[in-house]
């Protein structure tokens, strides 16, 4: 019993600790411009962009592998679209408007709206996943663009992967280690273009490529009370190139840019409330190799918290650079619906600025 009371009050003072330390962070100048990452999830952005540590579904192919050792049972995904968007395009586009679908027609609608941030992303990933072992196949498309003047900020990425990962569970699953491999083909643009051009040409503003990826994951839980957990992931071990084949779908000039190798570590702690009702408190630290070549590190923090009513009904709520987040989810054997809200650091690090986003994903699954 001694021990036991130790954990607990040792858990809640971290606990505290990490609320304490976010207000303070939220009170400071954020770090400027947006942060791109391969995957992130409905769950996740609810949660404050935090998953090292609970990640335990098909999506720990693209987060942290070693989230395949949660995994009980056999899921086939055969649908699950995941859709999001800045609150500010209702200003740009409309359901009777909705012409913003390449790089060329987008650039028509923000010379019609300068200065009003665009954001947009669709994704799937349909998969199959048993414990300790999956497979699936990633499709992204992305945008972030605005124009101030003449000048035409585009921020895209299109991805294809192809994934496959594996876990291996030590002491009946107290130690969990997974690897993941995929191939990947990426298109993307980082550029500042000219504004007042009439089309963007892709095949020569774009890069692609193709490349292999590997990431590797750790997940440590402590048989006791709450079962606190560590975590940590190796994203893009060795830097990812995209070298090797031109691209499947243009015919550009130049290769992508090397996805840097980066370390996301987090805790988790799981509190059982009741007989239906459990509850999961998360932390992260992103890029945790760079931490100390940012100015406000402190931006790399995410931390959010969960309520599992009977694995049927979810909320959720957590900080992101400095934003709250929330989300909730709907969940039964075959069916899920998820849904949540975010806010994103675009700004410089004079004048911080948010972008207030939306998420929504309906997954179909057997």
């Amino acid at each position: 019993m001694r021990n036991t009371k130790k954990v607990k009050i040792s858990f809640t003072s971290l606990w505290v600790w990490l609320v304490t330390l976010l207000l303070t962070v939220t009170a400071q100048t954020s770090l400027a411009a947006e942060t791109y990452q391969f995957y992130e999830g409905v769950r996740s952005m609810g949660m404050g962009g935090a998953y090292t540590a609970v990640v335990n579904d098909e999506t720990s192919l693209l987060t942290n592998p070693a989230g395949l050792g949660k995994i009980r049972d056999l899921i086939f995904t055969i649908a699950d679209p995941e859709v999001q968007g800045s609150f500010n395009d209702t200003q740009i586009t409309s359901i009777s408007n909705p012409n913003a679908q390449t790089p060329s027609d987008l650039l028509v609608l923000l010379n019609e709206h300068k200065g009003i941030h665009w954001n947009a992303k669709a994704q799937v990933f349909p998969s199959v996943v048993a414990p300790n072992i999956g497979f699936g196949v990633h499709g992204k498309f992305q945008t972030d663009a605005e124009v101030n003047g003449t000048v035409y900020r585009m921020d895209y990425t299109n991805d294809y992967a192809a994934v496959l990962g594996f876990c291996f569970r030590f002491w009946d699953g107290i130690i969990k280690i997974g690897g993941v491999g995929r191939y990947m083909n990426r298109t993307e643009i980082h550029k500042d273009l000219d504004a007042t051009v009439a089309t963007v040409d892709m095949n020569q503003t774009a890069s692609e490529g193709n490349g292999l990826a590997a990431d590797t994951g750790l997940i440590f839980t402590a048989p006791i009370q709450w079962f606190p957990t560590l975590a940590a992931t190796l994203r893009d071990v060795g830097n990812t190139r995209y070298t090797m084949g031109n691209g499947m779908f243009l015919q550009t000039q130049t290769r992508p840019t090397e996805t840097p190798q980066t370390l996301d570590v987090g805790f988790g702690l799981f509190p059982i409330l009741g007989n239906h009702t459990r509850m999961s408190i998360t932390g992260d630290f992103h890029d945790a190799l760079n931490a100390t070549k940012d100015e406000f590190t402190l931006k790399k923090v995410h931390a959010g918290v969960e309520f599992n009513f009977s694995d049927f009904f979810f909320l959720r709520g957590g900080y992101n650079q400095g934003y709250w987040t929330a989300g909730l989810e709907i969940s039964t054997m075959r069916f899920q619906l998820q849904a949540a809200s975010y806010g994103e650091e675009i700004g410089v690090m004079t004048a911080p600025k948010e972008d207030r986003r939306w998420m929504g994903k309906i997954a179909i699954r057997f």
